[in-house]
């Protein structure tokens, strides 16, 4: 069965998520390596068991590196990452980009730097710029 790339997270329980967190950030990593990164370590044959898991829903793969597995994550970064902003806009900014883009900003609630408001000032300019052409 073939990942939708639209939601290549949808329908993950809550440890099979913090799996495809920890490959996305690795980009592979074999079972062990998993099993260290995850909170309250679960047993390896848990962790193996949730890989068949992720495999058998298209949500990764495996390649065989001497007589060890590694997993990489079938959908790429970059697509898992529009994915989660597109949910995380959806479900708690009720689909406002801008609402998103406020409570990032909010200095109640964030900790950006003189900096970092600069280049977001840069980034929204060039973003207008495109937008007018």
């Amino acid at each position: 069965m073939m990942l939708n790339s639209a939601h290549p997270d949808s329908g993950l329980s809550r440890r099979e998520r913090q799996i495809m967190d920890i490959l996305f950030a690795l980009g592979r990593a074999t079972g062990p390596e998993i099993q260290e990164r995850l909170p309250d370590q679960p047993s390896y044959s848990a962790v193996r068991t949730i890989l068949r898991v992720l495999e058998r829903k298209g949500h990764i793969r495996h390649v065989e590196e001497g007589l060890r597995y590694v997993y990489l994550p079938v959908v790429e970064r970059e697509a898992a990452k529009q994915s989660a902003i597109q949910r995380l806009i959806s479900t708690f900014f009720d689909g406002s980009a801008k609402a998103a883009a406020a409570a990032f900003i909010d200095p109640a609630a964030s900790q950006l730097s003189a900096e970092d408001l600069k280049e977001l000032e840069a980034m929204i300019r060039k973003a207008r710029k495109e937008k007018a052409l």
